[in-house]
């Protein structure tokens, strides 16, 4: 049954924004990163985070990211996998993050590269949580990954919810989901939790829809779904990005509105590495700074 929930959101309080971003390959890309960062920077978000390969493959790349966001001023937080580490790599580049000044973390298991073995010492996101608290306490602020629609992997609802409590009870501060266009799937999410006793802040993960091509491949291989009417409509626009970029924006903003009216504690944005869409929804929500 769709969420009946009245809106909860004080008037006038902007809900924390925060912006995620992936390391590039390129000097050239790093350049046009360093100028998309900065036009949302002025959007004054909590923080920044920067996405972190299979196997830890952009390990360097991802901490080079995160020093410079903190360099320029702005809290950053780095995405951390643990499948194939070892405790002993895995204490190395805690204590490497400490000695940046890096306050937060996104803890996940992670994939591994195609062709290895499973390997590491952790099996699961919630033996990282437990063992950064083990070594670290409370020096980072650990966030954690959920998937209001179910991980992919995942045995079932119920089996994916529990692996969820598991990472909020081994020392989770807070969550953030997979980007979803179904704003009852977050609810219904956040209700079961509450439900099991977990009472972690869940932010919902937003990702603009700025390319049918691209949303279609992301969200095929993340689990994502794209409702029915949005699937159509985009395929009805064929190759006119002016037409899907301005239902992308109608679309996922009546849905943010939602969120935030039901009481969301926070707005994450998938940013891809651009600006433009992202500016887009906040001004349309107000949250422009």
């Amino acid at each position: 049954m769709p969420s009946t929930r009245a809106a909860t959101q004080e008037p006038h309080v902007r809900l924390p924004l925060s912006f995620e971003f992936f390391p590039t390959k390129t000097p050239e890309g790093a350049v046009k990163l360093r100028a998309v960062r900065q036009q949302l920077y002025e959007m004054k978000p909590e923080f920044c985070s920067v996405t972190y390969g299979a196997g830890g493959s952009t390990h360097a790349g991802t901490f080079a990211a995160v020093g410079e966001i903190l360099s320029e001023g702005v809290d950053a937080a780095s995405h951390f996998s643990c499948i194939g580490a070892t405790r002993a790599t895995v204490r190395t580049q805690l204590a490497e993050l400490k000695t940046m000044g890096v306050k937060r973390l996104v803890a996940l298991r992670g994939d591994l590269p195609s062709g290895y073995g499973v390997g590491g010492e952790f099996q699961y996101a919630s033996d990282l949580v437990g063992f950064i608290r083990e070594e670290t306490g409370r020096d980072f602020h650990v966030e954690v990954a959920c998937y209001p629609e179910v991980h992919p992997q995942a045995r079932s609802p119920e089996a994916d919810l529990q692996a969820f409590a598991a990472k909020a009870r081994a020392g989770a501060d807070s969550a953030i989901t997979q980007y979803f266009f179904n704003a009852d799937a977050y609810f219904r999410f956040v209700d079961d939790a509450r439900r099991l006793g977990i009472d972690t802040p869940i932010v919902p993960g937003v990702m603009p829809i700025t390319s049918s091509t691209q949303l279609m491949r992301f969200s095929d291989a993340c689990g994502a779904e794209i409702p029915r009417w949005i699937r159509l409509r985009l395929q009805s626009y064929g190759d006119d990005t002016a037409s899907i970029k301005a239902f992308g924006l109608d679309a996922v903003a009546q849905m943010c509105e939602r969120l935030c009216a039901g009481g969301a504690p926070a707005l994450h944005f998938y940013t891809m590495n651009q600006a433009t869409a992202t500016l887009a929804l906040l001004e349309r929500l107000g949250l422009n700074a």
